[in-house]
């Protein structure tokens, strides 16, 4: 079908389309029993949580992804709802493996628990129904459920070059009911390269009847086997059922009488390796008839344990063109096709791995490897008419054909015979989750936004919020749940926010102003809209500490502060550069003490930080600049706000103090000895941060509260320097306002504890309570 048309086919029309991915998963003890504990709190509603939910079992963690227009995207946000999903788990692991984890004798299997409500009733009502009929082992059971639907364009390209006959929706349906009749008739090739549970536990052998023998302790396999999931052994229904797919009604109507005998006992039961779905979900068998289908759910894909996700980038591209092969192959008749397609699984999914295995075809014996390599032919003509570039991952594909040594489940069986099911899968589980704590800040799929959005991305996920990214370059995103929507930029830009108070914050004079007038310290200081006339105060400001600074500038740009001005010289070259970032520039007495960072969120301090300025610390043998270098190494470190720190910037602010202090950047310091790099403490300029808010006394908090009242904004930071924070009636000052403060700083300081500033962001936009 696509080969015929492809002159009036394009390489998007096939390439685009919609691609879902659900992930089940155990959550298991550390020595690789079921855990027992309750689904996280940090994920919410398990009803409701769109992201990261439950399936049969209260320790079944299911991750499911949003719809995306390419296969890449869709990976991707898997892969941020893996590293979400275990960093949120305490002493505990999620299990890789499809088949179950270790299960004593006496431990109850405890299904989804469910807040209460008629939905949850229900939910709760089928699992307990299913515990009953099929035990609970088989329900642990987990694997990759893949969901698709064509690009729309394609469908609508191959329904005018057909000149069908057929209205369009039911042209629509029978395109997608070839490719599900093609899928079972084929499946056994995706069985054979992407199975990879040969191996079960011995507390699971009790549910597996077929002979298999002991490979390590207490480790059972049977020669030849490549998938217990989809063998006998697995979550199948206890007997086989094969429905009608020459459209939706026949479809409906022989589903519906398994469940009128009884068979089965709702679709839902119907444990078919690919499944219709409809646009509407909880009334599906309606729907299908009146919508249509409205994409397909490849059911048969194992967990891979050799990939953190489950699932590898190039293995889902493999799946969508095999979907495409499965469109362009023509059907040929025979009335047992189901019943032989059952078989054929049944023989790989035991015995793949043996040599010279025979599969049936249209009533004929076929080996296996001829078999494959045919359609692995012709998945390769549609690779190359419409240049996908899939050509190694097709050809590694054939060198397991002819290498069953170097398929998924026979490295897992030589893995696990060198130690035992258990270990093995443990020690995977625990290295894959090692790589995610250690790595704690980048979201996987977001890396290139600032760290601050990440983290509010990363807490609306948790939180079951829809999340759509408008812009990366600037930090765009929407969060959507119910009827409620928001943009927002940069993490903390909002709705709250007016834009008048916006302007006030981003003029320094202005807000120093308000505050004064409000009884609030603030700094004494002049603005100076050129160079010569800020020259000619230098008299005024002479011995005196000072601060020169753009006036509206954030993030510590082109700041530099004076100890004790007596050069006119420093201080024109400070002024040269804050006149580089603005057109006015201001002057001002600089107040003693520690600078400190005050998060305010809706009217309450959230966090509290101290910054201090960028140093470093002499060994004796390394320069100035060396040691910055090595400083900057450290993980915590990143550019352009996607690290909790930022490297340390050699600029001329930097090359002004050092000269200062009669220091140049190849200056070598003492062993011990710290030397300053700046006055200013931003984190943006590469300094240190200490969380303070437990210690922070009330008096301060509340100044910094009222500040933001003050100026009527919602989210703000706000800069105090304090010249002993412990004595709560010592000085104050508070020398900045900020309407974008970040909130990476607070959620990872370099000491202290993080505070989730994120959720009271959430709170603060009325997403959550």
């Amino acid at each position: 079908m696509l080969l015929q048309f492809k002159e009036k086919l394009h390489k998007e029309d096939l390439w685009y389309a919609n691609f879902g991915i659900e992930r089940e998963g155990l959550r298991v003890t550390p020595e690789g029993e079921l855990a027992l504990t309750p689904h996280p709190k940090a994920f919410g509603n398990k009803l409701s949580n769109p992201y990261i939910t439950t399936d049969f079992s209260e320790s079944q963690i299911e991750m499911i992804t949003p719809t995306y227009s390419t296969v890449e995207e869709a990976y991707q946000f898997l892969n941020a709802l893996y590293q979400i999903t275990v960093s949120e788990l305490e002493d505990e692991y999620l299990w890789p493996q499809s088949m179950p984890c270790l299960i004593s004798m006496e431990q109850e299997i405890p299904i989804a628990l469910y807040e209460e409500g008629e939905a949850g009733r229900a939910a709760m009502n089928y699992r307990q129904a299913l515990l009953e009929k099929y035990g609970g082992k088989k329900q642990l059971i987990s694997g990759i459920h893949y969901n698709f639907s064509f690009n729309e364009s394609l469908i609508q390209k191959l329904y005018e070059a057909n000149h069908h006959e057929l209205e369009y929706r039911l042209f629509k349906d029978q395109i997608y009911l070839k490719v599900v009749r093609n899928y079972i008739r084929y499946r056994w090739l995706l069985i054979y390269l992407l199975g990879a549970s040969p191996v079960v536990d011995e507390s699971y052998c009790s549910e597996c009847r077929v002979s298999s023998k002991e490979v390590a302790p207490h480790s059972y396999s049977k020669l030849g086997a490549v998938s217990f999931r989809n063998s006998p052994c697995g979550y199948q229904n206890h007997m086989p059922i094969y429905v009608d797919y020459t459209d939706t009604t026949h479809y409906v109507h022989s589903l519906n009488e398994y469940i009128e005998r009884g068979d089965i006992s709702s679709f839902k039961e119907f444990y078919s390796p690919i499944r219709l779905k409809a646009k509407d979900p909880i009334h599906l068998m309606e729907s299908l008839l009146q919508d249509g289908i409205e994409y397909i759910e490849i059911r048969s894909i194992d967990l891979n344990p050799f990939e953190a996700t489950g699932i590898s980038l190039a293995d889902l591209q493999f799946i969508h063109l095999f979907i495409l092969f499965l469109l362009e192959m023509d059907e040929r008749e025979y009335d047992e096709w189901q019943e032989e397609a059952t078989e054929n699984e049944r023989r790989v999914a035991m015995d793949g791995l043996q040599s010279e295995l025979w599969l049936i075809q249209n009533g004929q014996e076929i080996l296996l490897s001829d078999w494959a390599q045919s359609i692995l032919d012709k998945m390769q003509t549609i690779n190359e008419t419409f240049s996908f570039n899939l050509d190694e991952i097709l050809e590694d594909k054939r060198h397991q054909i002819l290498n069953p040594n170097e398929t998924i489940s026979a490295k897992m069986i030589e893995l696990v015979s060198d130690s035992d099911y258990v270990k093995v899968n443990l020690e995977l589980a625990r290295t894959y989750q090692e790589n995610v704590l250690d790595q704690p800040y980048s979201l996987a799929g977001f890396e290139d936004l600032e760290l601050s959005t990440q983290i509010l991305i990363k807490e609306a996920i948790k939180q079951g919020i829809h999340i759509e990214v408008l812009d990366r370059s600037d930090n765009f995103i929407c969060l959507k749940k119910g009827k409620r929507e928001e943009f927002i930029q940069q993490a903390t830009k909002t709705s709250l926010d007016s834009y008048s108070a916006v302007l006030a914050m981003e003029n320094k004079v202005i807000t120093k102003r308000m505050l004064r007038d409000k009884g609030i310290s603030v700094p004494m200081g002049e603005v100076f809209t050129s160079l010569p006339a800020a020259l000619a105060s230098y008299s005024q400001f002479i011995n005196q500490h000072i601060v020169i600074k753009p006036k509206s500038t954030n993030f510590g740009l082109g700041i530099t502060m004076i100890e004790q001005l007596n050069s006119k010289k420093w201080f024109q070259q400070a002024l040269e550069i804050a006149f580089n970032h603005d057109q006015s520039v201001i002057v001002e007495q600089f107040q003693r003490g520690n600078e400190y960072r005050f998060l305010v969120i809706d009217d309450e301090v959230v966090g509290v930080l101290q910054r201090i300025p960028a140093n470093v610390t002499g060994d004796g043998i390394h320069t100035i600049e060396q040691l910055i270098q090595q400083k900057n190494e450290h993980p915590i470190r990143g550019v352009n706000y996607n690290r909790p720190l930022e490297k340390i910037k050699i600029d001329a602010s930097l090359h002004l103090y050092l000269e200062a202090q009669q220091l140049t950047l190849t200056s070598i310091p003492k062993l011990g000895e710290k030397i300053q790099l700046r006055e200013n403490s931003n984190i943006s300029t590469g300094g240190d941060s200490v969380d303070m808010t437990d210690q922070m006394p009330s008096r301060f908090k509340e100044i910094a509260r009222k500040a933001a009242k003050d100026l009527n904004v919602a989210i703000c930071g706000v800069d105090m320097i304090i010249e002993d924070w412990r004595d709560e009636s010592s000085n104050y000052s508070i020398i900045e306002m900020n309407y974008n403060p970040a909130i990476h700083i607070h959620t990872y300081p370099l000491i202290g504890k993080g505070r989730p500033v994120a959720q009271s962001i959430l709170k603060a936009l009325n997403f959550i309570s």
